[in-house]
């Protein structure tokens, strides 16, 4: 993120996306987005959540300017989003699978997309995008030798090359085998640490858990829950830690405060989290010279989810 960008400039503390009361039909008797309001702030991983025909894609279609709104407004850095925005200069969007001509190498797509917009290759942000995406010495491959997971990691490469401020991502996983999930999942984790703000729609809860850190419940176009992932959770978690030394790490685990029904699980620990943060416990265990390979909540946000939508639709 560029803190001189006139996108974030004079913002006075403005989301970076802002919706007021959208709604979008599609003739008389579809309704995909149902006065919806709702914010993603600087530095959120804002998860869209929903099951297939919640109207997902269409919201961020209309964030970008693709569909146009039947009432509300969308503000993307505090200011009024038009179609054809100059803000979106300061987004990155994969809406869309992506699309590569497969005879050029990855490097070659990503340079014939940047100079089809017009600007020179030397603006864009060529080295931080190959970084974030690690095709490592696969970028100089035909793109038709590419896995699905690579051709992913290629279409987030391409939509970084202007350095964006803003990510919307629809469905960055789908299609994907469980590595190449991770994979994204991971790529998607260095961004959000390198400073950026994603807001991304998926359908797959675990995902939305394992790197978002708010999220909203669209259910048949309409907004029926927001907060926090813990929030929406609640405020007891269960967690799968897979270690190399399960006595050791359950005799710590009973000293910390927040750690409750711990059990030997399989090849590590189940144990349920109350006010404390996962990652001090993963930080705790490996401080203490204990291998931690895999860390998993143990489906609780599918739990929230399907009880949100049975509650709704009741």
């Amino acid at each position: 993120m560029d803190p001189q960008s006139p996108a974030i400039a004079n913002r006075n503390g403005a989301a970076a996306v802002a919706v007021v009361g959208l709604t979008k039909r599609f003739g008389e008797d579809v309704v995909a987005v149902d006065d919806v309001s709702l914010e993603v702030h600087d530095g959120m991983v804002f998860g869209l959540l929903g099951p297939n025909g919640a109207g997902k894609t269409t919201l961020l279609r209309v964030l970008l300017g693709l569909v146009h709104p039947n009432n509300g407004e969308v503000f993307l850095f505090g200011e009024r989003m038009r179609p054809g925005s100059p803000l979106l200069r300061h987004v990155g969007a994969l809406i869309e699978s992506p699309g590569f001509v497969p005879h050029l190498s990855g490097m070659e797509n990503l340079k014939a997309y940047w100079l089809a917009g017009g600007d020179p290759l030397s603006a864009a942000h060529v080295d931080e995008a190959l970084a974030i995406a690690d095709l490592g010495s696969a970028i100089h491959r035909k793109v038709r030798t590419y896995s699905k997971g690579m051709q992913q990691r290629l279409a987030l490469a391409q939509v970084l090359l202007n350095g964006p401020e803003l990510l919307i991502l629809d469905e960055p996983t789908i299609g994907l085998d469980p590595g190449e999930m991770r994979d994204v999942r991971e790529l998607i984790g260095r961004l959000a640490e390198g400073g950026a703000t994603v807001l991304l729609s998926s359908h797959i809860l675990a995902e939305v858990e394992q790197v978002c850190t708010h999220a909203a419940v669209m259910n048949r176009g309409k907004l029926v829950a927001s907060g926090t992932v813990d929030d929406l959770i609640g405020a007891s978690r269960r967690v799968f830690l897979e270690v190399d030394d399960s006595a050791r790490a359950i005799k710590l685990l009973e000293t910390i405060t927040g750690v409750s029904r711990i059990e030997r699980d399989g090849a590590g620990v189940s144990l349920s989290l109350t006010g404390v943060d996962r990652k001090a416990i993963v930080a705790a265990l490996v401080g203490a010279g204990i291998g931690v390979e895999t860390v998993e909540s143990r489906h609780s946000l599918e739990d929230a989810f399907l009880g949100i939508v049975e509650k709704v639709g009741a």
